[in-house]
């Protein structure tokens, strides 16, 4: 899944770490990423947060996708910001999931977000 996911390589996130039911991915705010107050566009920390999500939910061999999520903006990413997604599992019960993700910057949560998943019911192909 992650080789042919063109939209997060293009934002420059990196998998750290990747078990059943958990992922780590980190993205590095750069000039193009920052909005008028020279902030980390908020969509893009949540994309972040999505990227991780996706993963984590999608460790079990069956193709899933997000059936919708929340995310809480808590405190803004800056310039040069390495920004790090943690997804955790939180419940899945036969093709339904939740998982929540904190991103941080350092020691700083910059936001929150909670991720609902729905398993497709068929087996994730190989690259």
């Amino acid at each position: 899944m992650w080789a042919d996911d063109s939209a997060s390589r293009a934002l420059g996130m990196e998998i750290v770490s990747i078990a059943p039911g958990r992922a780590e991915v980190t993205m590095e705010v750069r000039a193009d990423m920052v909005n008028g107050h020279a902030l980390c566009h908020g969509g893009l920390i949540a994309t972040l947060a999505d990227s991780a999500f996706a993963l984590a939910c999608n460790t079990y061999g069956e193709v899933t996708v997000a059936s919708g999520f929340e995310i809480d903006l808590l405190e803004p990413g800056r310039l040069g910001d390495v920004l790090v997604a943690t997804a955790v599992e939180r419940v899945r019960r036969k093709r339904s999931g939740i998982y929540d993700v904190t991103v941080r910057s350092g020691e700083t949560v910059v936001a929150e977000f909670r991720g609902r998943s729905r398993s497709l019911g068929r087996p994730i192909q190989p690259a």
